[in-house]
C-alpha cells in the first residue's frame, strides 16, 4: 500500500488545511471544494486527511459501515443487534469523474430479482464513502447523471436504487470534498451550494517557500515511508488536537450575538437561502473548538464567512467567488456590539495561531474583492473615435460587450450520441424511454415490459409451475432512452473594420456573451475562432471553460480586412482535430459576422468554397447576421446558404423576440 504524504508536511495553503480540519471536527459543516490552478497540492491535501480522522465503530461484516451504537434498521446486511462493534481508521472513497451509475449508487441483479425474487445488490461508492470521505477530483467534470446521484445522497443521507419496482436503500452520509481548475469549466450551481466551504488556492510566488515545497516532495519520493516517520510526531499532535475538538465541540456556545451577526453578514451579501446561515453557524462552532474555546468570537464568525460565503453570493456564472472584505468587515462590526462572550476579540483580532490551518480572519489564498478588478478594462470612449470602416481600416481597441440576454435555444439536428448535457437531442443512459434492444453486454437499464413480452411465449416450455415467472438471460431487454447531449459550440467571429464601428461591436459582443452564457447553462464545450486582417486565430481551443471563452471574447480588438476564408477554414481545421479527439460529441459552428469579405484575389468565391467544406460534412451551423443600416446586402443570408445552415439577425437570438425563431438549427444538406 502507497504511504501517503503527510497532512502536517505540506507547505502554506493553510486555507485549505484549515477548512479540511474544520471538517475533520465537524463533519456537519458539509464538506470542501477546494478550487485552484493544477499543481497545487489541493488532491495531495485532501487524500492525507483522512489518516488524521479518528477510528469509526462499525457492525462486524456489515458492507455499510453500520454504526454499532444505532444501526441502520433498512440496511440490506441488517438488522444488526445494538452493541459489539469493531473498530476501522476511516476510509477515503475515490469517484473517478468517469464512473458509471452502477459503480456510484450499487447494482442490482435485475435476472435474480425477476426470476428469485432476491435483492441480490452489490454496494457501490456511496456505500463504501459511509461514514468517510467522498473525494471527487476534477469534481467540475463530473456527468449531470451523478451529480443528480450525489445531491440527493448528500440531502437525504441515504441511497436509493431503483430498477423497474426493485428497491435498495441503505444510509450514504459523508463528507464531500471536491477539488476543481476553473479553468476547465464551472460547476452546477446546485452542487456548489451543497459544498459547506470552499477554498482558493494558489502556488506560491515566494522563492524561499517554493524551495521548500521542491524539497520536501523529493524527500518524499525517495523514501516515503521514512519521509512518512520524520512527520510522525506532527501527525501524532494534530490527530489528538482533532479528537480533542470534536470532545469539546458539544460544549461550545453560540449566543444571540454571534447568531445575528451570521444573520446579517448572509443578508448582507444576498445569498440564496438558509443554508448559508446553517453553515456558517457550524463553521464558527468548530472554529471555537478547533482553538480550544467554548465561545464562539467574532474572529470565528469573520473567518466562517470567508470560507462559507464566497461560492453562494448572488453573482453572474462568469465572476469569480469572492467576498469584498470591507463590507463584510462594516457588517461585523455594526453587530458587534450585541455579540456574546468576545472579550477582546473582535473582527480585526488575529485568530489562534497555532497548529495546521492557522491564520483564521484572513482571506482565503486568491479570493479577491467582488468589486476588485483582475485587469484594466477599457472604456467605451477610450483608444479614440474608430476609423472608417473597409479594407483599410486600422485597429481599434477592444470594447465592453453590451449587456447579456437570454438566447434562444440553438441545436443540432438529428440524434447524437455524445456526452451528457442539455442542447440537443441523442440516445443516453438517461431521459425518456423511446424503445427496447437486446442488451450488447452488461444490461444497465432494463425494459420490463419488452423482457416480460420476450418471456412469456416460453413459459409452458420452461416447465413453470408456480406464481413466478421463468426468465433467461436471452429474455433480457435493455430500455432505449433518449435525453439531451452537450455540443461543442465553435464560434466563428468577424472582428473585421467593418465590424468596427463601437455600438456594433458591443452589440456582437453582447450577442456571444449572451450565446456563451447558453452553452454554460447546456454543459457545452465551446472554442472562439476569429478573424481579421491578414489572417484567423484561434482565439481559444475547444474548452469545457465557457468564462475562459468569455475573457477572451472581452480583449478582443478589431480593426483590418476581413479574411472571411480564413476564419472559415481555420474553424475546419479545429473541428476536424477536435472530431479526433473527441468523435461523439457533434459540433454547432456560430459564424458572427456581417458576410462581407475582403483581401486577396476573389474574397467572395475563396470564402464560399471554404463555406461549402462544412455543408459537405453535414456540421450544423448558424450565421449571426450583424449588418446594420437601411441598406443591406444580404451577405449574410448567403454565406449561410453556402453553409448549409439558418442566418438570424441579432435581434432574432434573444428568446423573447417577436420574430419566430425554430428551436433546431434546419439540415438543408446531407453527408455528401
Amino acid at each position: 500500500m502507497t504511504t501517503p504524504f503527510p497532512f502536517t508536511a505540506v507547505v502554506g495553503q493553510d486555507d485549505l488545511r484549515l477548512a479540511l480540519l474544520l471538517n475533520a471536527v465537524s463533519p456537519r459543516v458539509g464538506g470542501v471544494l477546494v478550487r485552484g490552478e493544477k499543481g497545487t497540492a489541493k488532491s495531495t491535501a485532501v487524500r492525507a486527511l483522512s489518516a488524521l480522522l479518528p477510528e469509526v465503530a462499525v457492525v462486524p461484516g456489515c458492507r455499510f459501515s453500520c454504526d454499532p451504537a444505532a444501526p441502520d434498521p433498512s440496511c440490506p446486511d441488517g438488522p444488526h443487534e445494538t452493541g459489539g462493534g469493531v473498530s476501522r481508521p476511516a476510509r477515503m472513497v475515490e469517484l473517478p469523474v468517469g464512473a458509471s451509475e452502477d459503480r456510484l449508487v450499487g447494482a442490482l441483479d435485475i435476472e435474480r430479482a425477476l426470476a428469485e425474487g432476491v435483492k441480490a445488490f452489490e454496494p457501490g461508492l456511496l456505500a463504501g464513502a459511509h461514514r468517510g470521505i467522498l473525494y471527487v477530483d476534477e469534481v467540475n467534470l463530473l456527468h449531470d447523471h451523478l451529480v443528480d446521484l450525489l445531491l440527493d445522497a448528500a440531502a437525504m443521507g441515504a441511497s436509493y436504487v431503483e430498477r423497474e419496482g426493485v428497491s435498495v436503500r441503505h444510509a450514504a452520509r459523508f463528507l464531500l470534498v471536491g477539488t476543481m481548475n476553473p479553468e476547465e469549466g464551472e460547476l452546477r450551481p446546485q452542487l456548489l451550494d451543497r459544498f459547506g466551504l470552499t477554498v482558493e488556492v494558489s502556488a506560491s510566488r515566494e522563492p524561499d517557500q517554493r524551495v521548500e515545497v521542491v524539497r520536501r516532495r523529493l524527500a518524499y519520493e525517495d523514501d516515503p515511508a521514512g519521509f512518512a516517520a520524520r512527520w510522525a510526531d506532527e501527525e501524532a499532535a494534530v490527530r489528538a488536537r482533532v479528537v480533542a475538538a470534536r470532545e469539546l465541540l458539544p460544549q461550545v456556545r453560540l449566543g444571540d450575538g454571534a447568531l445575528r451577526q451570521i444573520a446579517a453578514t448572509c443578508a448582507a451579501f444576498e445569498v440564496d437561502g438558509m443554508r448559508a446561515d446553517i453553515v456558517m453557524a457550524r463553521t464558527a462552532t468548530a472554529l471555537a473548538a478547533w482553538a480550544g474555546r467554548t465561545d464562539v468570537l467574532a474572529e470565528d464568525v469573520r473567518q466562517a464567512a470567508l470560507l462559507a460565503l464566497p461560492h453562494r453570493r448572488r453573482r453572474n456564472p462568469f465572476d469569480a467567488p469572492g467576498l469584498d472584505e470591507d463590507t463584510l468587515d462594516e457588517t461585523l462590526e455594526e453587530f458587534s456590539g450585541e455579540s456574546e462572550g468576545e472579550g477582546d476579540g473582535g473582527p480585526e483580532d488575529d485568530p489562534d495561531p497555532d497548529g495546521p490551518g492557522g491564520g483564521g480572519g484572513q482571506s482565503p489564498s486568491g479570493s479577491p474583492d467582488s468589486d476588485g478588478d483582475t485587469g484594466a478594462r477599457p472604456e467605451a470612449g477610450e483608444g479614440g473615435e474608430p476609423q472608417p470602416s473597409g479594407a483599410g481600416a486600422g485597429e481599434q481597441s477592444a470594447v465592453r460587450a453590451a449587456e447579456p440576454f437570454r438566447a434562444r435555444v440553438l441545436s443540432v439536428p438529428g440524434l447524437g450520441e455524445g456526452a451528457a448535457g442539455r442542447r440537443s437531442r441523442a440516445r443516453t443512459e438517461h431521459g425518456r424511454t423511446t424503445g427496447a434492444r437486446r442488451p450488447r453486454g452488461a444490461l444497465t437499464k432494463l425494459h420490463l415490459a419488452a423482457t416480460v413480452r420476450a418471456a412469456a411465449p416460453h413459459q409452458r416450455a420452461r416447465g413453470r409451475s408456480g406464481p413466478g415467472l421463468v426468465v433467461r438471460r436471452d429474455d433480457l431487454r435493455q430500455a432505449v432512452r433518449e435525453g439531451r447531449e452537450g455540443n461543442l459550440v465553435l464560434f466563428v467571429v468577424d472582428a473585421s473594420g467593418s465590424m468596427a464601428a463601437r455600438q456594433r461591436m458591443s452589440a456582437v459582443k453582447g450577442a456571444v456573451l449572451s450565446l456563451l452564457l447558453d452553452a454554460y447553462q447546456r454543459r457545452d464545450k465551446v472554442g472562439l475562432v476569429t478573424f481579421r486582417g491578414a489572417g484567423a486565430e484561434v482565439a481559444l481551443p475547444p474548452t469545457s471553460s465557457v468564462d475562459a471563452a468569455a475573457a477572451r471574447l472581452e480583449s478582443l480588438p478589431t480593426g483590418g480586412r476581413t479574411p472571411l476564408a480564413a476564419g472559415l477554414l481555420r474553424a475546419h481545421e479545429v473541428l476536424r482535430v477536435e472530431r479526433l479527439r473527441d468523435p461523439a460529441r457533434r459540433a454547432l459552428v456560430v459564424v458572427v459576422t456581417d458576410g462581407r469579405a475582403t483581401g486577396g484575389p476573389e474574397p467572395v468565391a475563396l470564402a464560399g468554397r471554404a463555406a461549402r467544406l462544412f455543408a459537405a460534412e453535414g456540421v450544423a451551423s448558424v450565421v449571426v447576421d450583424c449588418e446594420s443600416g437601411p441598406v443591406r446586402l444580404g451577405l449574410a443570408g448567403q454565406l449561410a446558404g453556402e453553409l448549409g445552415g439558418t442566418a438570424v439577425t441579432l435581434d432574432e437570438l434573444r428568446a423573447d423576440s417577436i420574430a419566430g425563431l425554430v428551436k433546431d438549427v434546419q439540415d438543408n444538406r446531407r453527408v455528401a
